[in-house]
């Protein structure tokens, strides 16, 4: 069983910049769909970044520019590099790791994912 950890989050002011960091329990990231997914206080969980098939990431609308997500097979971690921060990223980031995704195919829904860390808060201040 694939075990997740999520850190780096935390409080921080519009503007500024966060790294999260998944930590995976085994070193299959580069034949793994990472994914990370957010969800604020009373909202739906929303797709936000994955890195699949060797490499491909994608990126929901809202953090195109802004976001970036990289892996490091030999840390065996997957990271998201927030940059220009805003209120509405506030929410628990989750970390989720699958086997769906391909030259064709997207990972970008949570059906697409079978394991999840436990959550990493992300408050963004006005």
């Amino acid at each position: 069983q694939v075990q997740l950890v999520e850190s780096g989050g935390g409080l921080v002011q519009a503007g500024g910049s966060l790294r999260l960091s998944c930590a995976a329990s085994r070193g299959t990231l580069s034949t793994t769909a990472m994914g990370w997914f957010r969800q604020a206080p009373g909202q739906e969980r929303d797709f936000v970044a994955a890195i699949w098939d060797g490499g491909r990431t994608t990126y929901a609308d809202s953090v195109k520019g802004r976001f970036t997500i990289s892996r490091d097979n030999a840390r065996n971690t997957v990271d998201l590099q927030m940059n220009s921060l805003k209120p509405e990223d506030t929410a628990v980031y989750y970390c989720a790791a699958g086997r769906r995704g391909g030259f064709y195919y997207t990972p970008k829904v949570s059906g697409d994912y079978d394991y999840w860390g436990q959550g990493t808060q992300v408050t963004v201040s006005s």
